[in-house]
C-alpha cells in the first residue's frame, strides 16, 4: 500500500505543475484585447439546433447582442420535434438579421451535429465561422475577442465557463475541466513540446490536442483546408477530430478558457447528464486499451487513498495516515483552485472521490456497450 501511495503522490506532483503551468499559460477569451484595425473581417456565428426549445432563444438574442460591427447569426433548425421551431420563427419575425434556416433530412451516413453545421457553413457568408452550441451564451465583446485572438491563429477553441445548477452537475460536469487541466499543457496544443524530439512528435502530435465543440471558431480558409465538417461527418466527438485535421494540416489551433466571456449550461437532469456523458465517453479515448487503463489510473490515484486512510485509521498505522492524508489533500487543493478558476461551488470539492465512482461505473457501461454493440441515443437519434 505505501508503495502504491508513493505512486500516487508523484502522479499528483506532476499533475499539478500541469495545472500550475495552466493557471499562467492557459488564456481567456478576454485576456487579449481587442484591436480597432480596419478593415474588421466578417464572421458568421453559426448555432445548430435541435430540440433546444428551452436554451435556444437565451442562446440567439446573446449572439445578436455582440458589439462586434461586421457579422451575421445563423440558426439551422435540425428538424426539432419539440417547439424550437416555433420559437426561432418567431424571433426570425422580430429580428431582421436573424438567418433562420431549416435543415435538410440528414443522410444516412452523416451524424446529426456535422450535418448540421456543414449545411451552416454552406449558409455563411463570414471571413470567420464561429460555431456555438444551443446551450452556449455570451457576453456583448465575444465577438470583438475572438476575432482579436484569431488574427494570427487558423482556428480558437474555446472552453466556456460551466454554470452548474443541480447536485450532479456539480459532481460530475467539473471533473471534464479537472483532466483537462491537470493532464495537457494548453501551450501543447498551440506549439509541440520543447522537451519532445521533432520526429516523435510527428507521430504524437494529434495527442496533444483538445478541443470543445461548444464554441469553435474558425478562418474559413483553414475550415476549407481542413474539409470543415465533412472530414468528420460520422464522427460523435467531432470537435476533437476538428482539432486533430487542424492540427496534421500544419495549422495553427489556440485552446482559451471562457471565463466572463462565454458560457453554457451543459444538462439540468441526471438523466441528460448520463444520456450526454454516454454518448462520447468511450469514443473520446481513441481505442479500449487506453480507456481502461485511465480507469486504472484514475481508481488508483482517487480512489485508493480513501481505502487506505480508512485502513490506517482503522489500524492505527501513522505513515499510512500521513501519507493518504497529504494525496487526498493535494487532490482537494487541485480542485478547489480549479473552482475558484470557473467560479464554481467549492463544497463539492470534498465530494471529489464520489464524482470519480461515478464515472468509474459510467467507464464500465461504456465497455460494456462497445462489447455488445449496444449505441447510445441523444436528441432522439442513435449516435
Amino acid at each position: 500500500m505505501i508503495y502504491i501511495l508513493y505512486f500516487v503522490l508523484c502522479y499528483l506532483i506532476a499533475t499539478s505543475a500541469v495545472l500550475i503551468r495552466n493557471r499562467y499559460e492557459f488564456k481567456g477569451l478576454n485576456d487579449i484585447k481587442a484591436s480597432a484595425k480596419n478593415p474588421l473581417p466578417f464572421v458568421s456565428i453559426c448555432i445548430p439546433a435541435r430540440n433546444e426549445e428551452s436554451v435556444i432563444e437565451r442562446c440567439v438574442t446573446s449572439a445578436l447582442k455582440q458589439d462586434y460591427p461586421n457579422f451575421e447569426v445563423l440558426v439551422l433548425d435540425d428538424n426539432s420535434t419539440d417547439n424550437t421551431t416555433q420559437i426561432l420563427s418567431q424571433l426570425a419575425g422580430i429580428i431582421t438579421n436573424l438567418n433562420h434556416l431549416k435543415g435538410t433530412p440528414k443522410p444516412a451516413n452523416w451524424l446529426g451535429k456535422p450535418w448540421a453545421c456543414h449545411q451552416l457553413s454552406k449558409a455563411a457568408k463570414g471571413d470567420i465561422l464561429v460555431f456555438i452550441d444551443a446551450d452556449v451564451w455570451l457576453e456583448p465583446n465575444t465577438l470583438t475577442n475572438t476575432v482579436s485572438n484569431i488574427k494570427n491563429k487558423d482556428a480558437i477553441t474555446v472552453w466556456p465557463q460551466q454554470k452548474l445548477g443541480s447536485f450532479w452537475e456539480n459532481m460530475t460536469v467539473p471533473l471534464v475541466y479537472f483532466a483537462l487541466f491537470t493532464l495537457l499543457p494548453a501551450k501543447y496544443v498551440e506549439r509541440p513540446p520543447r522537451w519532445m524530439p521533432k520526429f516523435l512528435y510527428q507521430t504524437f502530435n494529434t495527442k496533444f490536442v483538445a478541443a470543445c465543440g461548444q464554441f469553435f471558431a474558425f478562418k474559413r480558409s483553414s475550415y476549407d483546408i481542413i474539409n470543415g465538417h465533412e472530414a468528420v461527418k460520422d464522427q460523435v466527438v467531432e470537435d476533437m477530430e476538428l482539432a486533430k485535421n487542424i492540427k496534421s494540416n500544419g495549422l495553427k489551433l489556440q485552446m482559451l478558457h471562457g471565463v466572463s466571456s462565454v458560457y453554457c449550461r451543459m444538462y439540468t437532469s441526471h438523466r441528460d447528464i448520463w444520456s450526454g456523458f454516454m454518448k462520447n465517453f468511450f469514443i473520446g479515448f481513441g481505442n479500449i486499451l487506453e480507456f481502461i487503463f485511465m480507469g486504472i489510473i484514475h481508481f488508483i490515484v482517487f480512489l485508493f487513498p480513501v481505502y487506505t486512510l480508512i485502513v490506517g485509521i482503522k489500524n492505527d498505522q501513522n505513515l499510512l495516515i500521513y501519507l493518504s492524508s497529504i494525496v487526498i489533500a493535494v487532490i482537494f487543493i487541485q480542485r478547489t483552485l480549479l473552482s475558484f478558476l470557473f467560479k464554481w461551488k467549492i463544497y463539492f470539492v470534498i465530494l471529489h472521490p464520489f464524482s470519480v465512482m461515478w464515472f468509474q461505473i459510467l467507464g464500465i457501461i461504456s465497455v460494456i456497450n462497445k462489447i455488445f454493440g449496444i449505441k447510445s441515443t441523444w436528441k432522439g437519434r442513435e449516435v
